[in-house]
Order: C-alpha cells, then sequence, then structure tokens
C-alpha cells in the first residue's frame, strides 16, 4: 500500500499556483486556526472577510493551507503518541522480564525446598522408628530459640534509622524478590493497554498485594503524589505528619498517624501509626517505604483512639526507578494486617482478601498516576470550563461526605438519634456541621445563619444474587423507581436559602432525569455528571414557580466486565451557578462484593425493570452464567441520606428521613430480585440467547438502507457477521444518529462518535430532540428537504452549526439524511450522519 504524503507546496500548486506567505500573513493564518482550526466554508469567508491582510490570497488556497495545517498537527501528536506508546511498552518489557527473571527465582527455590521436605520426610521416617528418652527430649525445647529476638531500640533518631533500614530491607524484599508468594490478580491480565502487573499474596501474614507499572511523570513527582495519599485514596480520612528528620544518607524519616474510613455501617474505622522512611538508593530509584510502629517491635507506641481499632501495616511502598526519555517504572507493594476478628463475620472477606487491598489501594494508586500524567500532558479534554483539579476536587468531596455520614464520627459533631423501636435504620444528627460543610455556609443564608443542622439516615443490608456493578447502573440511570421527587426538592432547597418546609408542604413536584456529563477518568471506571431533574408542577400556579433541579454524582464501578471492588453512586444537590466552593451535602449507594476473590464475569443483562418483572425470573437468566450452577453472589449494601433542619422540625424531619429511606430500602430490594438471575433448574426451560438483538437488527437495517437508496456502503467492509457491522457502526469516525419520526423527533441510538458531538450518553439520548440541536438554518433546510428524504430516501444537507446537549456549537462540513427500513419495507427511523464535525 503507498501513502503519497502532500507537502504545503504541492498542496498550494494543486490549488492552482504557489503562494509564498509572509510573515504576517502566516502569522494571522495561525491565529485564525487556534480561534477555528476546521472551520466551514461559510465561516471561512467570514474569517477571511474579518482580516483584511488576507484579502489577496484566494479562498482555496486559504483552506489548503487550513488542511496543511491540521496534516502537520495530526502528525505531531501522532509522533507524540507514538513516543509514549513506545516508552510504555520499553517499560513493560522491562518489567516482564524482571517478573520473569523474579519467578525464575522463586521456582527454583520451590524446588529447593522440596527436596530439603523429602528429605526431612525420609529421616523422620527412619527417626520415628527411635523412642528413647534421649531422641524425645532432643526434639523438643531447642525449637524456642530458632526464632531471632529483636534487640530493644530507644525511641531516638537512631533507633528510628535502625527501623527504617529495616523496613526499607523488607520492602525491597517483597517489591523484586520471593519474600512473597504472589500470585496474578483475577480479572487482571498484563498487556500493552493494561495498568501493569497486578499480584497478590498467596500466603502470608495479613493480606498484601503488589502492582508493577509505567508513569508519564518525573520520580520526585510521583513520590508527592503518592505520599499525598488523601488526595488519592477515597478511603483515606486523614494523614497528620506528627514529627520528621533527615538522615545522614540524605533521606528524611517521618512518623505518621493515618485514619481509614469503615466502608459500612457495620464494623468501625481502622488508623495506623507508621514510620514513613524516604531515601534515594545507589542506582538512582526513589524509595518510599513505610511500617507500623508497635511496643512488640521495640518502638514508640501510641495510645488507641475511640472509635477505631488499630491496623497494622507491614513494610509497604514505592520503588520509583527513573526511564530513559522520561517517566518513571513503579513497584507498589501494600501489605497490611486489618484485624479481622474485630468486624462482624458475614462481612469478614472485606478485611481478609488481597484482592479487595489490591483494588481499594494498590490499582487506585496507579490509576491515579495514569490519570494524573495524561492530564498534564494535555490528552484530557473537559468541558464546562472546568479544570481537571477542581473536578478531582468535586470527586473527593463527594466521596469524602459520604464517607463521613456513613462512619459518623464523634469529633466530627455526630451523635446518634433514639430510634423508634425499629433498628434498621441509624439516624444521626450534627448540630455543629461546619467541619463538614466548610466555613462558607455560615456567611450564606444557608445553615449556619439558622438554627440547626444536618441528620443522616443510614442502613447497611445483605443482598443476594445481584451484581453490584448491574444494580449500580439501574439505581443511575433509573432515578424514577426509587426516588421522591419531593424529597429531591427539599434537599435542594434546603441547600439554598431559608427553605426549611417539611416535604409533603411542597406540592405535588413530577419531572424527568437528563444526565450531563462533566468528567470521567482514563479507564472510564469512575465518573463525574451533572443530574438536571426537570420539574414540572401539577397545577398552572405551581408550574409557574417550578424550576428544574441539579445534582452532582460520582458513580464508579458499574463496567460489569471490569474486575472492580465496589459499585458507588453518590450525589448532593447543587445550585445552578455550580460554584467550586459550594457545600455539598452527599447522599447515596455504596455496594461491596463479599465474594471479591471470584474472577467471574458478571452477568450482562437488560436495565428494563418492567420486562425483567414480566417476564419473571426467566427473562433475568444470565446470558454469563457458568454451567448449570445458579450464579450465586452475596454483597453488603450500604444506603446513606442527609438532610439539613432547623431545630424546631428536626423530629419531622427524622421521621421523614426514616421513613423515605425505608422506601429506598424496599425499592432496592425489589429491584435487586427482578435483576436478580433465576434460580431455577435447567430442566424446567431453555435459557434466553445472549446478546441483545434488536441492536443488531438496527445496524443491519441501517446499513442495507444506506445502501440501498445512496448505491455506497455505509462502513466500506465486507463483514458478514453482525457484531463486527456493529462495532464498525459504533466506531465509525462520523457521527450517527437515528431519530424516530413523531410529532416530535426524538433521538433513539447513536454511535460514539455521535454521543461525543451531543455530548451525551445512551441513556439521556432520549431525553434529546432533533429541534434542539439544529439552529434556525439547520431546521428550515430539513424542513424543505423533508418531503426530498421520504420520497427519494435521501437527502444531502450543506455544512452548518447544530449545539450539543451541554449548549456548545458544533460545526460539521456535511449531513447525510435517510430513511432507514425495516424488513417489512416501512419506515422505521430516520438516521442522519454529520461529516467531518468539531467543536467551534
Amino acid at each position: 500500500m503507498t501513502v503519497t504524503v502532500m507537502t504545503a507546496q504541492s498542496c498550494a500548486m494543486e490549488a492552482g499556483k504557489y503562494v509564498r506567505y509572509t510573515a504576517e500573513q502566516v502569522e494571522a493564518l495561525e491565529r485564525l486556526y487556534n480561534d477555528c482550526p476546521k472551520p466551514s466554508s461559510l465561516r471561512r469567508q467570514q474569517l477571511i472577510r474579518e482580516c483584511p491582510i488576507l484579502s489577496h490570497i484566494e479562498p482555496k488556497q486559504i483552506k489548503v493551507w487550513f488542511q496543511n495545517r491540521r496534516c502537520r498537527e495530526k502528525q505531531r501528536k501522532e509522533a507524540s503518541r507514538l513516543q509514549t506508546v513506545n516508552r510504555k511498552l520499553t517499560a513493560m518489557n522491562k518489567l516482564l522480564m524482571e517478573e520473569n527473571d523474579r519467578l525464575q527465582k522463586q521456582v527454583s527455590q520451590l524446588v529447593y525446598e522440596n527436596g530439603y521436605f523429602r528429605q526431612q520426610i525420609q529421616t523422620v521416617s527412619i527417626t520415628t522408628t527411635d523412642t528413647s528418652c534421649e531422641s524425645v527430649v532432643t526434639s523438643g525445647p531447642h525449637q524456642h530459640h530458632l526464632t531471632p529476638q529483636h534487640p530493644p531500640r530507644d525511641a531516638n533518631p537512631a533507633g528510628f534509622l535502625s527501623i527504617a533500614e529495616e523496613t526499607l530491607t523488607q520492602f525491597l524484599s517483597k517489591a523484586t524478590e520471593t519474600a512473597v508468594d504472589w500470585i496474578q490478580m483475577p480479572g487482571m491480565k498484563p498487556g500493552p493497554d493494561s495498568i501493569g502487573i497486578v499480584t497478590i499474596s498467596n500466603s502470608c501474614t495479613g493480606i498484601a498485594a503488589r502492582a508493577c507499572g509505567f508513569a508519564g511523570l518525573e520520580p520526585s513527582k510521583v513520590a508527592d503524589i503518592l505520599k499525598d495519599r488523601p488526595a488519592w485514596l477515597h478511603d483515606c480520612r486523614c494523614l497528620d505528619v506528627l514529627t520528621a528528620f533527615p538522615t545522614g544518607k540524605g533521606g528524611t524519616i517521618e512518623l505518621l498517624y493515618t485514619q481509614m474510613y469503615a466502608p459500612t455501617t457495620l464494623a468501625p474505622a481502622r488508623d495506623l501509626w507508621t514510620l514513613r522512611y524516604t531515601s534515594l538508593l545507589e542506582d538512582g530509584s526513589l524509595v518510599v517505604c513505610e511500617r507500623s510502629l508497635t511496643g512488640t517491635q521495640s518502638g514508640p507506641n501510641m495510645p488507641s483512639v475511640q472509635h477505631f481499632v488499630r491496623a497494622q501495616m507491614l513494610a509497604s511502598g514505592y520503588l520509583i526507578r527513573p526511564c530513559e526519555g522520561g517517566g518513571c517504572i513503579i513497584h507498589i507493594v501494600d501489605h497490611m494486617d486489618l484485624e479481622p476478628w474485630t468486624v462482624p463475620e458475614v462481612i469478614r472477606p472485606l478485611y481478609e482478601s488481597s484482592a479487595v487491598l489490591a483494588q481499594k489501594m494498590t490499582i487506585t494508586a496507579l490509576r491515579h498516576l495514569r490519570q494524573v500524567a495524561q492530564e498534564v500532558s494535555g490528552e484530557v479534554v473537559l468541558g464546562w470550563g472546568r479544570q481537571p483539579a477542581a473536578l478531582r476536587a468535586f470527586s473527593q468531596r463527594l466521596c469524602r461526605g459520604f464517607n463521613d455520614a456513613v462512619n459518623g464520627f464523634v469529633d466530627d459533631g455526630w451523635s446518634l438519634l433514639g430510634s423508634d423501636g425499629v433498628e434498621d435504620v441509624i439516624i444521626a444528627i450534627n448540630s455543629s456541621p461546619s467541619k463538614l460543610l466548610g466555613s462558607q455556609l455560615a456567611s450564606s443564608d444557608g445553615l449556619s445563619a439558622l438554627n440547626g443542622g444536618i441528620l443522616c439516615a443510614k442502613a447497611s443490608m445483605l443482598l443476594q444474587n445481584v451484581p453490584p456493578a448491574l444494580l449500580v447502573r439501574f439505581l443511575r440511570e433509573h432515578r424514577s423507581e426509587w426516588a421522591d421527587c419531593n424529597i429531591d426538592a427539599y434537599s435542594s432547597a434546603t441547600m439554598k436559602a431559608n427553605a426549611y418546609n417539611v416535604p409533603g408542604s411542597l406540592g405535588g413536584i413530577t419531572g424527568s432525569q437528563v444526565i450531563l456529563p462533566l468528567a470521567h477518568t482514563v479507564e472510564h471506571e469512575e465518573f463525574l455528571e451533572v443530574i438536571k431533574l426537570e420539574g414540572h408542577g401539577l397545577t398552572h400556579e405551581e408550574a409557574l414557580l417550578s424550576k428544574d433541579m441539579f445534582l452532582l454524582q460520582l458513580c464508579n464501578g458499574i463496567d460489569e466486565h471490569a474486575a472492580g471492588f465496589c459499585a458507588q453512586l453518590v450525589f448532593a444537590p447543587i445550585d445552578a451557578s455550580f460554584a467550586d466552593d459550594a457545600p455539598l451535602l452527599p447522599s447515596g449507594f455504596r455496594v461491596i462484593p463479599l465474594e471479591s476473590g471470584s474472577d467471574a464475569s458478571p452477568p450482562n443483562r437488560t436495565l428494563d425493570l418492567a420486562s425483567a418483572l414480566e417476564v419473571g425470573s426467566a427473562g433475568a437468566r444470565a446470558s454469563g452464567d457458568r454451567g448449570d450452577s445458579p450464579y450465586n453472589l452475596r454483597s453488603v449494601l450500604t444506603i446513606a441520606f442527609q438532610f439539613t433542619y432547623q431545630t424546631h422540625v428536626r423530629d419531622n424531619v427524622a421521621a421523614m428521613a426514616r421513613q423515605y429511606v425505608r422506601h429506598v430500602i424496599a425499592s432496592v430490594q425489589r429491584v435487586s430480585i427482578a435483576l436478580a438471575p433465576s434460580l431455577q433448574s435447567p430442566h424446567l426451560g431453555p435459557r434466553l440467547p445472549p446478546g441483545t438483538p434488536e441492536a443488531l437488527t438496527l445496524t443491519r437495517w441501517i446499513c442495507q438502507s444506506y445502501r440501498m437508496h445512496l448505491g455506497l456502503e455505509l462502513l466500506g467492509s465486507n463483514s458478514e457477521t453482525n457484531e463486527s457491522v456493529l462495532k464498525l457502526l459504533w466506531h465509525h469516525s462520523d457521527g450517527i444518529m437515528c431519530c424516530s419520526w413523531k410529532t416530535l423527533p426524538v433521538f433513539t441510538f447513536a454511535n460514539q462518535a455521535g454521543l461525543d458531538m451531543l455530548e451525551t450518553t445512551l441513556v439521556a439520548l432520549q431525553d434529546i430532540s432533533l429541534e434542539k440541536i439544529l439552529d434556525d438554518n439547520g431546521r428550515k433546510r430539513l424542513c424543505s428537504d423533508f418531503t426530498q428524504i421520504m420520497q427519494q430516501g435521501y437527502a444531502y444537507l450543506p455544512a452548518g452549526i447544530c449545539i450539543s446537549s451541554m449548549g456548545r456549537p458544533v460545526s460539521y462540513d456535511r449531513a447525510i439524511a435517510w430513511k432507514v427500513l425495516n424488513d417489512e419495507d416501512s419506515t422505521h427511523c430516520i438516521a442522519f450522519m454529520f461529516v467531518n464535525w468539531s467543536f467551534v
């Protein structure tokens, strides 16, 4: 295959003649390109008129210059991307070679131990025939002297340095040697697109996880990021450096006190008292290692803290090795003893699983580094004019606020309120919430100006046979199945000025949900979005007064085919202004699997609750079930809802909150039953075939109709399988959308490019009408061409501007509209393809 690359000179000659641009003209062209890199012909002519210095250059030549400029920019981006990929692959190859060497050492050690045990067995079999008194005495009490005793150390810098050096040795033996028997993490397979090599301990004291990966950042930057644990680990409540002093080798020793949130209401939180040692090795590698300080290790002890269980951190840390050309290879080891005997037996697997530790801490650290690296390189493009750090701050505040509600720490001002005789829902109140909401609320017309506080209603429950990802995805996409619009209106109003009526006096409010994407992490395991709840009053007076409500929402763990620790949906009412310092009062759901060691892929089923209830258990049968055994899952669901109140209505708000949480629990239980796979025996009936035939059928109709009307292949592929055609359509570079032609044309389907163009999701697509995205010229042209579309079957629409769901203008070179016919040759919908679209 021969590829011809046209230079700027040859492109200009193709346009008519060679043009030598002056420095001023090049500067003007660059300025126009930065303002609008991909303008339509009309927009280009307008730009030329606005810039007199370009008036004697033909529009065709300027168009060629723009095209060539885009080609050079694409080449530079592609070259930069390839360099980054090559650097990562080189680092991963080095990691794999080191991992192979480690495994070979482990095999050699196991072979040696096997031979040694064989020899011991033979020796024991010989000596067991000797029952003399001497042999019995010899094999007994001397065993106590085999365990070396640590010499006592004083709590001074010299003693700390001795502990630090010992911690460094133990950490390096775990990170690069065979001190721990590491096995591959279930569901995590290394590869070019993987986050790294993730392993967990096979058998050791406590639980341990290890990860090796590439980070496109400088080693010192990586160390600073990872040492600031509360900034990236949602489970970390605080990390206080009590004291720090330098060492003679250019290192630093720090004494740390760390508090970790409990994930549920069923167990107390954990805290850690550790020594952290930062040092530089002779080969230039940077090491940050950490270990608990206890009296048994002859280090200084710290008194226990009320409502916390003291966990132990065995030698853990980060080995950061610089790479040629930039970036670094990082080895992460997390080794903990979380004292599982202090929690109820039902949730003990969460504290005994190395896989859970890997998901909560080790993999989270690698993902955060990857996210920051891509943000620094400019690869992450965000909407709404927000900076990545600001959006990360929102995510952190949502998680922290939800964790504060679940844990209800006394030092934050929380206290329990008496129950109504049934202990299913816990009610806690906080009469001094400035520590949680921030001082900015005190200066507003909100809570602190009144005599009130925060009330939290929370509960935990055990769920059977429903994957956490599937349940949380349903709760996110079908809010009306569990939420009460009156409660949403109350929560939104109380975060504003002086509106503290108890729900019931707010009037009937109904509304639909629109999901507005805001940001997501690189691997889409976590995303931030704004939920617009459209308010529609039941009476004419209420309709005039009702306004839309907005929620800031964080969702993670809803990819059913990805290995994940838990699925979570957290949201908080916000004002339409969406200020960076706006107070957040988060509520939501957290679903944690208790059988986290299983690497089985969760089932992929429909999220249509009505159809699931209609077809019964057979309709909810999992396409990914293994063999003939039922899909058995256990998980713990934690729910927490927060409300503000005035003192004189506190009891009324508490009764409302308790009743509402019980209503949500009942709704979640009903949803879980509908989504759970069938427990019937296989001989009772055949299973439903896997996949969604509706999407495959629609894809076939779109391609067939395009070929029939225009005489061209839409995808340019000879693939005969529906699955491959659907994949090609989904990844097509132009935005392809289908619109039901009713009184108000509404979108029913779009490929990935179409969703990106509209800045929406498949769930929220059905809330967008064709009329909303077209400008006046587009609507007039579509109306004039509608007859042609219905008679001829298709029509070409000229270049124009449309509006995304977030209000941003999008330009396109041209659009094609055609009728999509079903198998009976009747019109099913209208398809649109927007060619070469870009944000203006």
